[in-house]
């Protein structure tokens, strides 16, 4: 049963210009309408969801939103679903805006993981990817959140940027491990469609194919001899501190998502809000105006996702869970890989970091 929930938060101080996920201008009465529906929504939303495991408050720039507002919307969840005892409740921040006051709110209300988007430990290259803050921001911000009760937090590290080096990449981990990060996402550049960056050509100054490979490659092997083990393609984590959320999508399983541009996965169905804030103000968040995508959870789609993970896929697991899927198939399919992309054996089916570099190709050889 659905125990994971999912909230956009649709406001940013200023949108970084590679950036195309759905936000707009923070306005402290925008926040407020928005908070304001975001309850209705929550309260009107036509699931039965099991007590909830982990709520994830993601962006845009959640932490803009403030402690307070938040809070009001974590207690809906609450009030309509449960949360249940020891769950993981992340809320993504931005360094320039994590303040003590609304971490000490957060923290109050239950909240008990912060994402900060580091990207980078050089001002240089911040500057250049329009970023509001320094690495001592950073710094300052995790310093904070520990102040405030926080000892769980994940940082985001940006690769293949214009001008990154090797060594730009190792000062980064290096100042994670300095910070104390259990988890840390490793994202290659990706710039969105329509965006500045797009728009000025910013593409043609970052690596080629070959050269993100090696800063995506030296960025795995330097965040695995800092003692964080990679579980899925772009994620690295202490022991046992995967994130639990995330966990729950490339395992296929059910979540519910609320606001503009959340996507849900619940009773096998897909569906999602559209990108308009004014209309889910205007609707008060009725899932109604949420968009069908079809049908999901099939085998094809586990098998997918399941890829996207270090440990892959079970056998076991497959069997118990589609009785009738035809392992053989794939197996023979498996064979058919070139050779140091994937792992083959008795136990299940996996992609090495090379395969992870190809995990599209790879992944659509597998299910073609």
């Amino acid at each position: 049963m659905c125990d994971a929930l999912y909230i956009h938060i649709p406001f940013c101080e200023r949108k970084c210009p590679y950036c195309d996920f759905y936000s707009v201008a923070a306005d402290e009465a925008l926040m407020d309408a928005y908070t304001d529906a975001a309850i209705r929504s929550i309260g009107r939303a036509p699931y039965a969801l099991a007590p909830l495991d982990t709520v994830y408050f993601g962006g845009g720039t959640p932490s803009i939103l403030g402690g307070r507002r938040l809070s009001r919307i974590l207690e809906a969840a609450d009030a309509r679903f449960g949360i249940a005892s020891g769950a993981e409740i992340t809320v993504e921040c931005n360094p320039h805006s994590a303040l003590g006051r609304e971490l000490s709110i957060l923290r109050a209300a239950g909240v008990n993981r912060l994402s900060f988007g580091m990207q980078s430990a050089d001002d240089g290259q911040l500057r250049r990817l329009g970023r509001l803050h320094t690495a001592a921001d950073v710094v300052s911000a995790v310093e904070t959140a520990r102040g405030c009760g926080f000892a769980h937090f994940s940082l985001d590290l940006m690769l293949a940027t214009p001008g990154q080096t090797p060594a730009d990449i190792d000062r980064a981990v290096g100042l994670c491990g300095r910070l104390g990060a259990e988890h840390v996402s490793a994202y290659l550049l990706k710039i969105g469609p329509g965006t500045p960056f797009d728009r000025q050509g910013v593409a043609a100054a970052c690596p080629d194919e070959e050269g993100q490979a090696a800063a995506y490659l030296h960025a795995a092997g330097s965040l695995e001899a800092g003692g964080w083990r990679q579980y899925e393609i772009s994620n690295f984590a202490r022991e046992g501190r995967v994130a639990r959320h995330n966990l729950k999508y490339w395992d296929c399983r059910e979540y519910l998502g609320m606001g503009p541009s959340a996507h849900s996965f619940v009773n096998g169905r897909r569906f999602y809000f559209p990108r308009d804030l004014r209309g889910f103000l205007a609707s008060g968040g009725d899932f109604s105006r949420a968009v069908d995508d079809g049908p999901g959870g099939d085998a094809e789609e586990y098998l997918m996702l399941r890829l996207r993970l270090s440990e892959g896929v079970r056998w076991d697991a497959l069997a118990a869970r589609y009785p009738g899927f035809g392992a053989k198939n794939l197996r023979e399919k498996a064979r058919r890989i070139p050779g140091g992309l994937i792992t083959l054996d008795s136990d299940g089916l996996r992609l090495t970091a090379e395969g992870f570099l190809l995990s599209n190709a790879v992944i659509g050889e597998l299910l073609g």
